[in-house]
Formats: C-alpha cells, sequence, structure tokens
C-alpha cells in the first residue's frame, strides 16, 4: 500500500495558517494531501486587538472567537485535522512536555514536508520562537533513542512561509507555489479571520505580488505560466534532485 500524503503546518497563534500558507493547504488538500495545522496559541493576547476594544471581553471569550474563527478557516480550506494546543501567547512558551507532544504529532502525522514561521522575526518573537520549536521537534521525532519502538521521522522539508515585514526577516523565498485555482478558498478563510479585518486586504496584495514572482521565474513575463495568486516559502534543508 503506497505511504498516504501528508504535510504539517505549525503556527504559532490562529490565524497565522491562514494569511501565510492556506493557498498551499487549500491547494495540497485538492490533490490528495492530509494537511494537519497545530496552533501553538489562539494568539488572544497580542493578535485580537479588535476583540479586546469591545467592552466587557475576557480572555475566553477571545479564545472562543478566536478558536472559532480558526476551525471555520480550516474547513474552509480542508484541513484533514486542526490540533490547538492553547498555550497562550506573548510570549508563547513549550514545556519540555508539550514538545514532546508535538513530537508525538510530527511521528503520527509523518509529513512529506512541514512549514512554519520565518528564523527571525524582531516584531513577533512568537513566531521565530514556533519556528525553533518546529526544527527542535523535528529532530526529536528523528531519533531512534527517543521513545523507542514508535516509528521514527525521515526528513521532511521545512517551508518557511512569508513574515509580514520581510525586509525586516531576513527571509529569502526559494519557492513560488501557484494558488490560482484555489484562491478562492483562501480569500474565504481569511474573511473567517473577523479579529484581524486589517490583514484582509494585505493579504490578498501579497498573493498578487508573489504571483508576478511566480510568472517572472517560470519562464519571464513573456513566457512564464501565467498567475494570479501565488505563496512563497523559503526552504531550510537541501534538496535531492535526479535533475535540475
Amino acid at each position: 500500500m503506497p505511504q498516504s500524503k501528508t504535510a504539517l503546518v505549525i503556527s504559532a497563534h490562529a490565524a497565522d495558517f491562514v494569511w501565510r500558507c492556506g493557498g498551499a493547504i487549500a491547494l495540497h488538500a485538492e490533490k490528495g494531501y492530509d494537511v494537519t495545522v497545530v496552533c501553538l496559541s489562539f494568539g488572544e493576547r497580542g493578535e485580537s486587538a479588535k476583540l479586546w476594544k469591545d467592552p466587557g471581553m475576557t480572555l475566553e471569550k477571545v479564545k472562543s472567537a478566536r478558536r472559532a474563527e480558526s476551525e471555520k478557516a480550516a474547513q474552509a480550506l480542508g484541513v484533514h485535522d486542526l490540533i490547538e494546543f492553547d498555550l497562550g501567547d506573548y510570549p508563547l512558551h513549550l514545556t519540555q512536555d508539550d514538545k514532546f507532544r508535538l513530537v508525538e504529532v510530527i511521528r503520527k502525522v509523518q509529513p512529506r514536508f512541514m512549514l512554519s514561521h520565518s528564523q527571525w522575526d524582531p516584531y513577533n518573537t512568537d513566531h521565530m520562537y514556533a519556528t525553533q520549536i518546529a526544527l527542535e521537534c523535528r529532530m526529536i521525532a528523528q531519533a531512534w533513542g527517543h521513545e523507542p519502538g514508535q516509528k521514527v521521522l525521515g526528513a521532511p522539508q521545512l517551508y518557511l512561509f512569508e513574515p509580514h515585514q520581510t525586509e525586516q526577516m531576513g527571509w529569502k523565498p526559494d519557492t513560488f507555489l501557484d494558488i490560482t485555482p484555489v484562491w478562492d478558498k483562501k480569500r474565504a478563510a481569511i474573511e473567517c479571520m473577523e479579529g484581524q479585518e486589517h490583514l484582509w486586504e494585505y493579504y490578498t496584495r501579497v498573493a498578487q505580488n508573489r504571483a508576478n514572482h511566480f510568472m517572472r521565474n517560470s519562464g519571464g513575463q513573456a513566457g512564464g505560466r501565467k498567475a494570479t495568486h501565488a505563496e512563497g516559502f523559503q526552504s531550510i534543508f537541501p534538496r535531492t534532485v535526479d535533475e535540475l
């Protein structure tokens, strides 16, 4: 029996997987991948300003609203499994038990590839912390001496999705993904994130700009493949190929 096609997204907050790789999720779901998304937090303290402006708002009410938004967005994108760790944000912190819980998820999913944040983000240290955790837990999941008898992880690529201010993050994309066929799904998921409505048009423009880069890098403006929306990613590990 062929191994199932799987992918894993590790998202610091409830909306990150939508803005930054919602197109990749929807596209691979349509290609038969089971895409698992781990939200380490709901972004309830630092990424829910609109909700906190409502009189009488409480932490639990914000978390409930953000949970509902992320679950609705995940459904729109075709996420196979949305796992919400609910660890709190600003700052995000994982204990060793939390890390081992994530390792269990990674080993269970056995992803062909993983996605997480840029490695540097001075505006939001939760983001770069999430990627450090992703790298650490990927390493642990590969260790034969961790929980011997479990199936160890192979060597999935870790792609870093686009941060909010790329010029400040040291993020350099080397992969562009055409998400034109699933743009309507990503836009629908974006509109589920009502707590951050100010970002809807921003990330629509990002996708349009990346489509320009996709066309230029697929053969130039005259000969490149036409795309209206795309996403950019930076790969961490070398790729093994038989031809270029």
